[in-house]
């Protein structure tokens, strides 16, 4: 990641390192209730520990609007970073001020702390520069490992960068090194599976990634508004009638960049969205007037499948049909076991993410088997339209 400084570009001994992490884990009566992401974040912390730094985390949890406010306290998640960690988190109950540089001043080389929630003060979400002056004080050097939350120039994702040396931590590298391998400097063939309900949520997106992907799969309800701009009928399926003229552009602007737009061949058709429900494949022209579309059928699956065959790099975001309930959840599950077979015989780089994705491919139980999984949400949605992450472009070297 020639672009990025991360850590293995810095000398730490000695040094306090403010590491900025996403601990926003869910919690349930005062406990964390997962520790997902606590677990990824462990291997920069220890590693950073084992170096000689003093280590001290910045994170925000949920949204306690500016306030002081015990139900949204970091101290549960320390002592699960402590566990997970497998050595002691000392916990500071502020993260400015005389309490905050207290726990840092005891801090010897190799020690872990935790300050309190950053968004207990509505500077953080101003991306305010004293607020950001006020955390540089407790730290030497900026370690992010957020990228889930790079999206947001807030103070301690983008003005703390701008005041110390700052580095990506392993799990920020992952990620940024997962999608520039999958949109700036891909392999190609370069497929994207674009799923999702609406055209509507992702023009940006769409309008991204035919000027950078050679071949560009719709699945989903979106899937339905384009076969109903190209003439299909769609039944009393999902289906956005209204973006027709929108859909209808999206193709011609693909046409004009050399993208092909991917469309179902055939469909799983069903009278109701519920468990058990009778499923017939039908052609194209063959959807009753009474159904919905909620599947890709058979001969879609064995185009699909052709298509990864003959790629380098894929991007997925978004389901092919309605994989929450069974069995419309058979041509996602297909074509992405398809993808992490292809990925583990060494031919296919595969990045996916988005939350219906990590949901479907967890599904389809090949949630590890793809290149990368990103969890990361509205961060990953926004550079895959193509924007400008805050929380990256300040750790650009």
């Amino acid at each position: 990641m020639t672009t990025f400084r991360t850590i293995d570009d810095l000398d730490v001994a000695g040094k306090r390192v403010l590491v900025r992490a996403d601990l926003n884990v869910p919690m349930k009566d005062g406990k964390v209730t997962n520790t997902t992401r606590i677990d990824r974040t462990v291997p920069t912390l220890n590693e950073l520990a084992d170096r000689g730094a003093k280590v001290i985390v910045l994170s925000h949890l949920g949204r306690p609007k500016g306030q002081k406010n015990p139900e949204f306290t970091l101290a549960p998640v320390a002592e699960a970073l402590a566990a997970s960690a497998s050595r002691p988190v000392a916990f500071a109950t502020d993260c400015i001020g005389s309490e905050a540089a207290a726990v840092v001043n005891a801090m010897n080389s190799g020690d872990l702390a935790m300050l309190e929630n950053v968004r207990f003060y509505a500077e953080e979400e101003k991306n305010d520069q004293d607020f950001a002056q006020k955390l540089a004080e407790n730290g030497d050097i900026l370690v992010s490992d957020a990228f889930s939350c790079s999206h947001r120039a807030h103070a301690s994702v983008e003005a703390l960068a701008r005041i110390l040396l700052s580095a990506a931590g392993h799990l920020m590298q992952a990620e940024l090194e997962a999608l520039e391998g999958a949109l700036e400097a891909p392999q190609h063939p370069v497929a994207a599976v674009v799923g999702g309900a609406k055209i509507s949520t992702k023009l940006d997106v769409l309008g991204h990634l035919i000027q950078k992907v050679d071949q560009l799969i719709i699945g989903g309800a979106m899937a339905n508004t384009f076969l109903h701009a190209k003439g299909v009928g769609v039944g009393k399926s999902l289906c956005e009638h209204d973006m027709a003229d929108t859909a209808r552009e999206i193709l011609a602007k693909a046409d004009g960049s050399g993208c092909e737009i991917v469309l179902p061949k055939d469909l799983i058709v069903a009278s109701e969205f519920a468990e058990g429900q009778q499923a017939d494949t039908v052609a194209l022209d063959g959807v009753p007037g009474d159904k919905m579309i909620l599947d890709v059928g058979p001969d879609s699956i064995a185009d699909l499948n052709g298509r990864l065959s003959g790629c380098k790099t894929l991007l997925w975001n978004g389901p092919l049909g309605a994989f929450e309930v069974k069995p419309f959840d058979v041509g996602t599950n297909a074509v992405a076991q398809e993808a992490a077979k292809l990925t583990k015989a060494g031919s296919l780089l595969s990045v996916a993410g988005g939350g219906d994705t990590v949901s479907a491919l967890a599904n389809a139980g090949v949630g590890a088997d793809f290149s990368y999984v990103s969890t990361a949400g509205g961060a990953f949605l926004e550079w895959i339209e193509g924007k400008t992450l805050p929380g990256v472009a300040v750790l650009r070297k």
